[in-house]
């Protein structure tokens, strides 16, 4: 495991990205929830989700910096790392903010989110899948963080030398009529 992952920046973002997703959607969500035993346990299910992301994004923050200034890159990936390192800073700062007005409202003993919290929220949110796009650009596009991908050779670049069964979608991952094993 370790010789393909370059560094533990995209272990842990995951874990930010679901929890504070996961956070948003039970803040936002909270003003539909009519029952108030229910009410009571969004509550708790939105501060643990906020708080325990909160968590995972500072490990993520640092993994992420770490990466930043050690994985292999050119100019173009090196604009698309800033611009997901800036989005990524401002995201986090907003999600910290928003922790720690949670935390208050915690120990002051408020029942419910008001208003500016839960548009503050969506905010977050917004902001969170804005920089969890560039993100994903700098791995899928650019190519940073992953390994490569084997190179075909001249008979399989011209499309002569392998084809898929369109039709096989089991993802079996058996062998093929060339005798080739792939996930389809």
């Amino acid at each position: 495991m370790f010789e393909i992952i370059p560094n533990w920046h995209p272990v842990f973002v995951h874990f930010t990205v679901a929890l504070w997703s996961l956070a948003a959607l039970f803040y936002l969500s909270m003003p539909l929830v009519k029952s108030a035993s229910l009410h009571a346990q969004w509550v708790i299910l939105a501060r643990w989700n906020l708080w325990l992301g909160s968590v995972f994004a500072i490990v993520t923050a640092v993994f992420g910096l770490l990466a930043f200034n050690s994985v292999a890159h050119d100019t173009p990936s090196h604009a698309a790392m800033s611009e997901h390192r800036n989005w990524a800073v401002s995201t986090l700062a907003l999600f910290l903010a928003l922790t720690g007005w949670s935390v208050w409202h915690y120990r002051r003993n408020v029942a419910s989110a008001p208003v500016p919290f839960i548009t503050a929220m969506l905010l977050a949110l917004a902001l969170l899948l804005t920089t969890a796009w560039h993100g994903a650009e700098v791995v899928y596009r650019y190519g940073i963080g992953v390994k490569s991908l084997p190179k075909a050779d001249t008979k399989e670049a011209s499309g002569a030398g392998h084809e898929h069964d369109s039709m096989d979608m089991s993802g079996s991952g058996m062998p093929d009529e060339h005798g080739d094993a792939h996930d389809h």
